[in-house]
């Protein structure tokens, strides 16, 4: 979901890049590709070509394959106009037992999965690298596909970005220059991609992945979405649902909330608010202060003692940060960036007690790495998406008004959440074919379902949400912190999934697991799975 990946792009706050800084390096640097008039050949029809791999050109894609697909623009014209895809995967390790593709979308929206793969690859259980070809893709309107463009050049976005405030805007003034370039964003869009963003939904993508799943030559789909991955994984799995050998969700988005019945009325919350993803970061952050106040400062450098001192501590910090920011760190850019630092558990939640540790001691943290010189940020891509398919106020005052309401139920971070999706009120296209259901088509085989319950973009309630949603999912919970399991391994569900995709066994209804680290311990694996319960049979949890 927003913030997911948005570090990925030009300085901006987003989990990932406490531990992907790079991930741009290479998603930025070639020239996009472009809409083509359609020629009434395979490239435009409605049947998938064969995708042509050779080895990606750079460095930090070395072993894997690239290749590009042609998909229609509009995939209800599929001889008209076309785009392309650009396509990443890894080889099975064991091809005498090779199953077929998994592949695996990063989230966002907005997540170049060119990029991404090759630093999520080694997370995968290794069952899974050994019998399937790991394959992702850039979605339409992202990275090196067809992508929504609203710049000549990574220079002039950048630019564009320094402008804006910083998190999220605080006060009047700053609201005013939030709000007029979020209208200039929409407006740079508009004529600069204006044909595109229709066509860069969800349900676009969906279809996509279909046509991905027969270049590849396989007869059902395998996948594994994370974050945002989940609701395109939902809404694959009802319109191809005989097509689903094995979807796994991890970290997921609540579909109806998400799409809100699609309405075209007056929308009197935002997509976020909706799915409870400031509850989520408020009961996330709430841990943080627990376990942080309960290590000692050698563990975690924020601590007070305490819980309760170090949670006083962060509140008197960001009283401090509103009256006088240190240096570049004002209150909003620093509730943004503990936001961020919550994804991911190791080394996040370290970073982020050392970030308010040289705040509290008046210090300016060390700032985040930038970019890959020349690399396009890309950060309107994620809002092509949502907003064009996620209902969210038009009314510029409703954000002020929602702000207040967050920040009562969710504290600090429920500020920053209302404001991500401020840019959809200016956002001049809706989606050609917006995708609002049904979610409950019974599918060729049940959905996997797996989520932290500390999840702080993600809530563990959005996971229950989707199993009841789907026709048939099974929910695996992992009894721990941070966004998705996949980014905060555990090795008890690394072997569900593993067993999942290889044999179709679903765990034990009820079965829950733990992560192998907890936040602020030392490294001491714990893996194995446990009849009915995985690594919490013993009833103990973190």
């Amino acid at each position: 979901m927003p913030g997911f990946i948005s570090r990925w792009r030009a300085g901006s706050v987003g989990c990932v890049a406490l531990v992907l800084p790079y991930l741009l390096l290479s998603a930025g640097v070639m020239a996009p590709q472009h809409i083509r008039e359609g020629s009434g050949g395979t490239g435009g029809s409605g049947e998938a070509s064969a995708l042509t791999w050779r080895p990606c050109e750079e460095p930090a894609q070395r072993g894997f394959e690239c290749a590009t697909l042609t998909a229609p623009l509009d995939h209800a014209r599929p001889a008209g106009r076309t785009i392309d895809l650009a396509v990443i995967r890894r080889t099975a390790t064991n091809p005498s037992t090779r199953i077929g593709s998994l592949f695996f979308n990063p989230g966002g929206p907005g997540g170049p999965g060119t990029a991404a793969l090759p630093v999520w690859y080694r997370f995968f259980p290794e069952e899974l690298r050994k019998r399937f070809d790991i394959v992702s893709w850039d979605p339409r309107g992202v990275g090196r596909s067809t992508a929504v463009r609203c710049f000549s050049d990574a220079e002039e976005a950048q630019a564009w970005w320094e402008r804006q405030p910083a998190g999220f805007p605080v006060g009047d003034k700053e609201r005013r220059t939030w709000f007029a370039g979020r209208a200039d964003l929409a407006k740079r869009c508009q004529e600069r991609a204006g044909t595109l963003l229709p066509y860069v939904s969800t349900p676009d993508s969906a279809r996509d992945l279909d046509r991905l799943r027969r270049a590849v030559g396989d007869g059902q789909l395998n996948y594994w979405g994370i974050s945002y991955g989940t609701f395109l994984g939902a809404v694959y799995a009802n319109l191809f649902p005989d097509k689903v050998r094995g979807l796994l969700l991890d970290g997921n988005v609540d579909p109806l909330g998400y799409v809100d019945g699609a309405k075209n009325g007056d929308v009197r919350e935002t997509t976020s608010l909706r799915m409870g993803s400031d509850l989520g970061s408020a009961a996330t952050l709430g841990q943080f202060l627990e376990l942080c106040g309960r290590a000692p400062a050698a563990r975690c450098a924020f601590s007070a003692g305490s819980p309760e001192a170090t949670r006083a501590k962060l509140a008197d910090l960001m009283q401090r940060l509103r009256r006088r920011p240190v240096d570049e760190w004002t209150y909003g850019k620093t509730v943004a960036e503990v936001r961020s630092a919550l994804y991911i558990v190791h080394p996040g939640w370290t970073d982020a007690a050392t970030m308010l540790q040289e705040l509290w001691l008046g210090r300016a943290p060390q700032a985040p790495a930038p970019s890959a010189p020349g690399a396009y940020p890309g950060f309107e891509q994620e809002a092509a998406v949502v907003c064009s398919e996620s209902p969210n106020p038009r009314v510029l005052g409703r954000y002020p008004e929602l702000e207040e309401f967050s920040a009562a139920r969710a504290g600090d971070l429920g500020r920053r959440w209302v404001w991500d999706y401020e840019w959809c009120a200016r956002w001049p296209a809706t989606a050609a074919h917006r995708y609002t259901g049904p979610f409950d088509r019974p599918t060729a085989h049940p959905v996997l379902v797996v989520n932290p319950t500390y999840d702080p973009a993600t809530s563990y309630q959005a996971a229950e949400a989707m199993t009841r949603t789907l026709a048939d999912a099974r929910l695996l919970t992992l009894h721990g912190h941070g966004h998705t399991v996949l980014g905060n391994p555990s090795t008890c569900v690394n072997q569900h999934a593993a067993r999942y995709f290889t044999t179709g066994v679903l765990p034990p209804v009820g079965a829950s697991c733990r992560q192998d680290t907890p936040p602020f311990a030392p490294a001491k694996p714990t893996g194995g799975i446990a009849a009915g319960g995985g690594t919490l049979a013993t009833g103990q949890g973190i």
